[in-house]
């Protein structure tokens, strides 16, 4: 997939986290009628947090432990969220009345929206950088093969012991997963147990 292609992908993944994270945090701080820096302390973790979760959720799908799957999105979507955040809030911060306004308010969704989208340009160009060197949120996380590449048993093939006996108990693990590394070649790593 073309460097562009995957850093508008991860870029649009980066958004979505920290979409939810900001609105839902600014909304909150709204409501309680907290001061700007609390208001966006708490939507920056808000974002950190969302951002993170997106991309630990395919992971643990994956069969990855925490200890596995956590390095792998910090190291991937850390500089991404960051970016996003720090533009974001600063368009918040320069916006005249866009940190006063209420809930009901159109300045207040306005601000938002023009926020996030104004942050998405200089994400997209710290992803971009990121993904061309092998070091961004494409090029660490598991991916599904491309088009033409074997395909592995799926990630939660699980034998069931006791066939017809209604135990449902699993017994085998996941047994492959697929990985990019940085030279973009593909291994596929057993996990059986």
């Amino acid at each position: 997939m073309p460097v562009n292609r995957l850093a508008v992908r991860a870029t649009n993944h980066c958004l979505t986290g920290c979409g939810i994270g900001e609105v839902l945090g600014m909304v909150l701080a709204t409501w309680w009628g907290w001061g700007d820096a609390a208001s966006i302390a708490l939507a920056v973790a808000l974002a950190f947090f969302f951002g993170y979760l997106l991309t630990l959720i395919p992971l643990f799908r994956s069969g990855l432990a925490v200890a596995a799957a956590l390095p792998i999105a910090l190291a991937a979507d850390t500089l991404s969220i960051a970016t996003m955040e720090f533009v974001d809030n600063a368009i918040l911060l320069l916006r005249p009345g866009a940190m006063d306004a209420c809930l009901g308010d159109l300045l207040f969704w306005g601000s938002l929206a023009i926020a996030l989208a104004v942050a998405w340009g200089p994400t997209f160009l710290v992803n971009r950088a990121l993904i061309s060197r092998g070091q961004g949120p494409r090029s660490r996380a598991c991916a599904p093969p491309s088009r033409g590449e074997a395909r592995p048993r799926p990630y939660n093939y699980r034998r069931r012991a006791g066939r017809g006996s209604g135990s449902g108990v699993s017994t085998g693990s996941i047994c492959a997963r697929r990985c990019s590394n940085a030279g973009g070649r593909t291994r596929l790593s057993p996990r059986c147990s």
